[in-house]
């Protein structure tokens, strides 16, 4: 495994810490401030992504807009879209990346991670969606994200890596079960993995190595490769909510308040933060769900490796899951290029 990738997939990690950071730790702060507001959103119709896009969707039909019923259609009430998303400071870029569907009537928060090399259709040479950052920083990779799927993202979080061992740490530590052994030792970058696959109890350092591995010396790992690992992921970020939740956890408040002044950055307004992490305590974990966007993560576009979608299958995950409108979407609403 090259360097880059070692480096690209300790970013996937970031994502535990902002689920848990918006949806619970901003509810604690409101019960500590005292006040919350629900999100308004604006008419706007949602951004449209790349404006150079060479019009090479293949293997389907593409609207004139990729989001043309959306702009017209009625939205469900109390439904928010939020991408989640992990920077990499060092790289300049955003290699993890969550959207976050919250549906405060029915109860429900769905997670769809969406992969760092899914196939985009645009005007770019490396035409991959953690490369969306580099053209146009989060408001970019939001405009691709909506333009992909159809509908709009209407806010967005980022958080630094860091914050991921602070919480962790702060909650005093996850238990977690490994499902895989875990030999990898890197003397460049002084990172050495070893864990027996089994029940652990993790601080963040600890945590951050299990959310970080991606296959061991010998070659042994998943083998789903990079779906393996948001598997785990997503598993560790269900533990951390179940733990996060404990009301042991409450007069930890103030060390989290300042966790998330730290290292995140969005354009939600503290008080509309407080209300979703409201909602979400209301909700329970056991009511988050996640999902990876369905499609090959062996597939190839003019010689590159990418993760392409299946159009057909995204169409339906997004309906069921996404939608935030009370119309379903059709796939001329979608922007999936199909090699």
């Amino acid at each position: 495994m090259s360097r880059n990738k070692r480096k690209t997939s300790a970013w996937q990690a970031i994502a535990v810490t902002t689920i848990c950071v918006l949806f619970v730790m901003t509810a604690l702060v409101g019960l500590y401030k005292c006040f919350s507001q629900e999100p308004t959103l604006d008419n706007a119709p949602p951004l449209t992504g790349d404006p150079a896009a060479p019009q090479e969707l293949q293997g389907g039909k593409r609207g004139s807009s990729a989001n043309t019923l959306s702009a017209a259609s009625e939205r469900k009430e109390h439904y928010y879209t939020i991408l989640l998303g992990g920077l990499d400071d060092e790289n300049g870029g955003s290699d993890t990346n969550l959207l976050v569907a919250l549906d405060a009537d029915q109860k429900t928060i769905n997670v769809v991670s969406l992969p760092r090399d899914t196939l985009l259709d645009v005007s770019w040479s490396v035409k991959k969606l953690n490369n969306a950052y580099h053209h146009g920083g989060i408001s970019q990779t939001q405009a691709e994200i909506s333009r992909l799927l159809g509908i709009p993202v209407d806010y967005y979080v980022t958080v630094d890596l860091r914050a991921f061992v602070e919480l962790v740490d702060a909650i005093g530590g996850v238990d977690f079960d490994i499902p895989v052994d875990m030999d990898y030792d890197d003397p460049y970058q002084d990172l050495h993995i070893h864990f027996q696959q089994g029940p652990h109890h993790l601080g963040g350092d600890e945590a951050l190595q299990v959310v970080r591995w991606r296959q061991n010396n010998d070659g042994t790992g998943y083998a789903t490769a990079d779906i393996g690992r948001i598997g785990t992921q997503q598993e560790f970020l269900k533990a951390v909510a179940k733990q996060t939740l404990q009301i042991s956890n409450w007069d930890k408040v103030s060390a989290m308040a300042e966790i998330f002044e730290k290292w995140v950055e969005t354009d939600l307004k503290l008080s509309n933060l407080i209300w979703i992490g409201e909602q979400a305590l209301t909700i329970g974990s056991s009511n988050i769900t996640f999902h990876t966007l369905p499609g090959d993560g062996a597939g190839y576009y003019k010689g590159g490796s990418y993760y392409v979608l299946d159009p057909e299958a995204t169409l339906e995950m997004v309906n069921t899951y996404f939608n935030p409108y009370k119309n379903d979407l059709t796939m001329d609403d979608l922007h999936i290029l199909v090699p």
